[in-house]
């Protein structure tokens, strides 16, 4: 590096002055960190972390909203999957994660709502991360391979009392595994969960014969029943499905307490700024109104919720808190 030469007959005052002027100069030219925290938000790159493989319907929703706000915001929005462990690996990346607004969890409840009654340890504590808002909710199709013969509820439950049964859901502690557990207790029949990753493979798993049935996402499961690979006994929501309006319900063949409704939650690290959430939250509110993104949500099986804040964490600890009882019941495990 270069020495500074400065003349000998240049007097103090005016190197002074010279050295005030080399330094606002080069401070002119370098942006600092004061700066960049200022920048209104966002001012780079949003990345929404989806806890379940490329897909399923929160990884299309997550990629639904993404391309409203990158034209909303006018900044990049990026999804990225991190599956595994029941949505665990997904919801520590983003627990860990700067609390900045810059990377959001997308996903459904049961990491926070069943995760933590089932596992004996998790990466983070559910306290780690707040709900910038439920987005949706919906229930599941419980279907089954033909070759099973089976074309009621009752004609699943019938088979189950007299030779076990094999289920396939999207993996441990997901709404799938769920239902297979609180089935089992409610009807009384034997079912071996088989987990898979994602409601993709366990819906291919259905379609393949691997397993006797599943009790997964309505939209992955339709074009099959439509197809007539899969056949669909009863949806697990309070409603009669959008998509399916001819199915029945749980509660309409008698087996009300097999309800079970997924929700649809964009989640953010607790510290994160109320200012920052606000915008994130209106943006992904207003998104969600849009008609064709309301449109999406028909075409995923989901019914529009919009909570925010304290309504959103109220509704999900009501899950928890039922959850909790059910995986007592039954003995529930991650494995």
């Amino acid at each position: 590096m270069r020495s500074l030469h400065v003349p000998r007959s240049m007097s103090r005052a005016c190197v002074f002055a010279w050295l005030l002027i080399c330094t606002g100069l080069a401070l002119m030219h370098a942006p600092t960190r004061a700066q960049s925290a200022n920048a209104p938000y966002p001012h780079k790159t949003v990345r929404f972390v989806n806890n379940f493989p490329p897909g399923g319907p929160s990884d299309i929703l997550a990629r639904s909203l993404a391309e409203a706000l990158q034209s909303s915001l006018k900044q990049t929005f990026i999804v990225e999957n991190k599956a595994g462990a029941g949505g665990n690996v997904g919801a520590d990346a983003v627990a860990k994660s700067p609390p900045d607004g810059y990377t959001v969890l997308f996903g459904i409840d049961t990491a926070f709502t069943v995760n933590p009654h089932i596992y004996k340890t998790l990466p983070f504590k559910p306290s780690d991360l707040k709900p910038l808002l439920v987005m949706g909710s919906s229930g599941l199709l419980i279907g089954a391979h033909p070759s099973t013969g089976f074309k009621t509820l009752r004609d699943l439950v019938a088979a189950g009392k007299t030779r076990p049964l094999n289920f396939s859901s999207g993996g441990n502690g997901s709404p799938g595994h769920l239902a297979v557990e609180v089935f089992m207790d409610a009807a009384g029949i034997q079912i071996q969960h088989v987990p898979y990753k994602g409601n993709t493979p366990a819906v291919t798993a259905v379609v393949a014969g691997e397993v006797d049935a599943g009790v997964l996402a309505t939209p992955g499961m339709l074009p099959h029943v439509k197809a007539g690979r899969i056949h669909a006994l009863a949806v697990t929501s309070r409603q009669r499905s959008k998509m399916a309006p001819d199915l029945p319900t749980v509660a309409e063949v008698g087996l009300k307490e097999l309800e079970l409704e997924v929700l649809y939650v964009a989640m953010v690290p607790s510290a994160t700024p109320d200012a920052v959430v606000q915008i994130l939250q209106n943006a992904m509110k207003e998104a969600l109104l849009r008609p064709d993104i309301q449109a999406r949500l028909a075409n995923l099986d989901l019914f529009y919720e919009g909570l925010l804040g304290e309504a959103a964490q109220k509704r999900m600890n009501d899950l928890s808190t039922r959850y909790a009882r059910i995986v007592k019941a039954t003995g529930m495990q991650p494995e």
